[in-house]
């Protein structure tokens, strides 16, 4: 990993700027040779408490989506895991909070310094809205649309359990889109190291 990499990483894990507003514990995993990015919203309780990006049912549906094993996705040099919001928000009306803004002054910094990234994957409005250039008005349309993101991008929605009604309401998710996911994840995490 490169020395400018270890520093800013070093800063993000010892970020303490939402202090006043929640308790600081930033998650994230990448490697200088990360291939994939995957770019979701911000860690849940569970995930909070352990440290590991996607450590819930969450993470295990998505590693479904994506077709591989834990192995594989917390492999740093094939999978870099990088939230919009590194630390849990807290609780809101009707589920977490959304992402802090404060974390997004590290984004461009540490995609600066990933140079080997050939595929993002963008999970959920917060990462599609940041990342997209030209975002559709809602997410469902984004993942419609998701061959316009193609080669560079791949739209999701949350794999959240309470996602279910969207995934019910949505079958063309499951039957046309994950089949494409899952062939371009392999063709890249085949690749060498």
């Amino acid at each position: 990993m490169s020395v400018k990499l270890t520093s800013l990483l070093s800063e993000i894990r010892q970020c303490t700027i939402c202090k006043d507003h929640l308790d600081p514990n930033p998650v994230l995993s990448v490697s200088s040779k990360s291939k994939i990015l995957i770019v979701g919203q911000a860690p849940g309780t569970r995930v909070h408490a352990s440290g590991i990006p996607w450590n819930d049912q969450s993470g295990k549906n998505l590693r479904s989506w994506l077709g591989v094993d834990d192995d594989q996705f917390y492999n740093p040099t094939l999978f870099g895991i990088v939230p919009m919001g590194f630390c849990y928000p807290g609780k809101g009306k009707s589920g977490d909070l959304p992402p802090r803004k404060e974390c997004q002054q590290w984004h461009k910094p540490l995609l600066d310094l990933l140079p080997e990234v050939q595929f993002s994957i963008l999970i959920g409005a917060y990462a599609q809205t940041y990342y997209l250039e030209n975002p559709k008005k809602n997410l469902t349309e984004n993942v419609k649309a998701f061959e316009e993101f193609l080669p560079n991008a791949f739209v999701l929605p949350h794999p959240s359990p309470r996602n279910r009604y969207w995934l019910a309401k949505n079958p063309w998710f499951e039957s046309e889109l994950l089949p494409i996911l899952k062939m371009k994840v392999q063709e890249i995490i085949k690749l060498p190291c």
